[in-house]
């Protein structure tokens, strides 16, 4: 049975579906059938695992949120409190503040999470955060800078969390309540700030600035993870961790340049997985995928660091030996034959084999080209004297 994985980097989905196919005179194996080749599940399988993951991800950001709600609002009671003292006020405004900073936060997040749309959840959550917003503004009778603190930091609260979009929806319901609850808590004028409620105050002004800069920086970090990541797979054959063709070819020609430029030995590998064809066609895709794996792991452990894999295209493989004469690139060559003849692809009584041909880099090489032409000749030489054998461009089989 074939696992499948979602790999992503922010939003952007890495995935690798792979069927096999049984032969027609061959009954399917259990848990398969023609719309489900490898037993996986099928598309309808694929779909919900990526949608695991959407919802999992839509979580993770209800979680933030919830962490970035609970120090809002409860730096926030400070200067709130400050000012409710000062104006004396009643005890039920003292009860909403308290709800308001202790159980919202956290009612919030259990509305969100419950939710089948948490995303669409929090919307509405942080919509009711502008009419509180706008509410306790009215509440503390317009005060200059607990206002303003308030009215900016929820704005850049709803800027971080969902855009524009959010922001116009923000202000104008901030905008609503705090003139609809001035009709019955008409501002003080002018408008002025005590010092104890600028003392109250100061814990939200340095506090969450400096939060949402760590925010910031944890986000940048893991964009930048995301996009390494990102590089890494565009250059990485999803079926065996190999290069794919094109990180190949840019190795194959940066060892060329550097050849052009200071003439040094270095030799180019093609290999073939001898009928490969035949082990689809008996054993199914999935057997032959697990032989590609199989060879794959092979070539990484017998090759330096130095030394470039490539899957060069289906059951072809290159790679690319930079300060190795033939001799040496031959001892490689056999080391892979004796190493791939032991492989059993899904524990299938089947030997496999492959065929390599091995070009030198030396002055006939005029381009890149030309060196890769020689290897595939070589190549192509070694599958018409019987496969399973080794062919040097310029040498004859052995």
């Amino acid at each position: 049975m074939r696992i499948h994985q979602v790999f992503r980097a922010i939003d952007g989905p890495h995935a690798a579906t792979l069927a096999a196919r049984p032969r027609a005179d061959k009954p399917p194996e259990r848990g398969k059938s023609a719309d489900n080749p490898d037993g996986t599940g099928g598309p309808a399988v694929t779909r919900l695992a990526q949608g695991s993951d959407q919802h999992e991800e839509d979580l993770e950001f209800v979680a933030f949120i919830h962490r970035v709600r609970t120090l809002v609002v409860g730096l926030a009671a400070l200067p709130i409190g400050a000012v409710l003292y000062l104006n004396h006020a009643n005890a039920w405004l003292w009860l909403l503040l308290a709800i308001n900073a202790l159980l919202w936060p956290h009612i919030a997040w259990r509305l969100a999470r419950r939710n089948t749309q948490p995303v669409d959840a929090e919307e509405r959550n942080q919509l009711f955060d502008a009419v509180t917003a706008g509410a306790w503004v009215a509440a503390i009778r317009f005060d200059l800078l607990p206002s303003v603190l308030l009215v900016s930091l929820i704005t850049m609260n709803h800027v971080g969390s969902g855009g524009l979009r959010w922001v116009a929806r923000s202000v104008a319901l901030q905008v609503a309540s705090a003139a609809l609850l001035g009709i019955f808590l008409p501002p003080v004028w002018p408008p002025h700030t005590e010092t104890l409620v600028v003392v109250a105050s100061l814990p939200l002004i340095a506090i969450f600035p400096s939060c949402l800069s760590y925010v910031s920086f944890r986000l940048s970090q893991r964009v930048r993870q995301q996009n390494r990541l990102l590089a890494q797979l565009s250059r990485t054959d999803s079926l065996t961790g190999l290069a794919n063709r094109s990180a190949w070819l840019d190795a194959a020609r940066n060892e060329f340049e550097r050849h052009v430029r200071h003439p040094h030995v270095a030799s180019l590998l093609l290999l073939d997985l001898d009928h490969f064809k035949a082990i689809n066609d008996r054993y199914g895709h999935t057997t032959g995928d697990a032989a590609l794996q199989a060879l794959a792991r092979i070539l990484l452990a017998n090759l330096r660091t130095l030394d470039t894999a490539g899957r060069f295209g289906g059951d072809e493989f290159g790679i690319v030996l930079p300060d190795t004469n033939v001799a040496a690139a031959r001892d490689v060559a056999e080391r892979i034959c004796r190493e791939v003849a032991r492989i059993r692809p899904d524990g299938h009584d089947h030997t496999c084999a492959v065929s390599i041909g091995i070009a030198p880099l030396d002055a006939s090489c005029i381009s890149l080209k030309a060196w890769i032409e020689q290897a595939d000749i070589a190549l192509y030489r070694a599958k018409a004297d019987g496969r399973n054998r080794v062919c040097c461009a310029d040498t004859t089989a052995t």
